[in-house]
């Protein structure tokens, strides 16, 4: 494992001309859930912050809820992005591996111990660079999935070059993310791969 925070989707070879109209209107409840979770993550990271910095530690019970609520967004942005045909589960376990059984494997390595206090006091300037590299990185694969959309649309298959970049724009934004939400020190590639 090459970054503490890691995305595999398993995008079949044909998906139903449909999917690219239809997700993101059946995704919906997972929006409103989405959006509860990663709120609750957003105060979940403010206390990390603060438990980091006094403790030198990241409590387990905080970073398995941050794993979960990264895991949660990155599905249904995979589904939502017809990455894949199955509909996520409403599913919550709090552990930092995936509990699988469906086609987007999110994978955590929290580091709970021996943390960096000064760069964690620092963490929202250090985000800056990163953040700018995911931007560019995320809005590539936007037009890349733009692209896309016509092409599933009309064929059914994605096109291999169209798929890398989508899924260089969603694994760089869980690894700024995880970044960001305090589960790892380690900062995030600032590389297009």
């Amino acid at each position: 494992m090459d970054y503490p925070a890691q995305l595999e989707v398993q995008t079949p070879d044909k998906v139903a001309n449909w999917r690219p109209l239809v997700h993101w209107l059946m995704a919906i409840p997972h929006f409103i859930v989405m959006y509860v979770l990663m709120i609750v993550a957003e105060v979940v990271a403010l206390i990390s912050w603060f438990a980091i910095l006094f403790t030198g530690k990241l409590p387990e019970g905080l970073a398995n809820f941050s794993c979960m609520a990264l895991r949660y967004q990155m599905r249904v942005s995979a589904f939502v992005g017809f990455l894949h045909e199955e509909y996520p589960p409403f599913e919550f376990a709090t552990t930092p591996a995936d509990p699988g059984g469906t086609p987007v494997t999110v994978d955590f390595v929290p580091a709970l111990g021996g943390r960096n206090r000064l760069t964690c006091a620092l963490r929202i300037i250090w985000l800056i660079p990163a953040a700018i590299v995911t931007m560019i990185i995320f809005l590539i694969a936007e037009v890349c999935w733009l692209i896309a959309f016509f092409a599933v649309l009309f064929t059914g298959k994605w096109p291999s070059g169209l798929h890398a970049w989508a899924m260089k724009g969603l694994r760089a934004s869980l690894r700024l993310s995880a970044y960001a939400f305090l589960l790892t020190d380690e900062y995030p590639p600032m590389s297009f791969d």
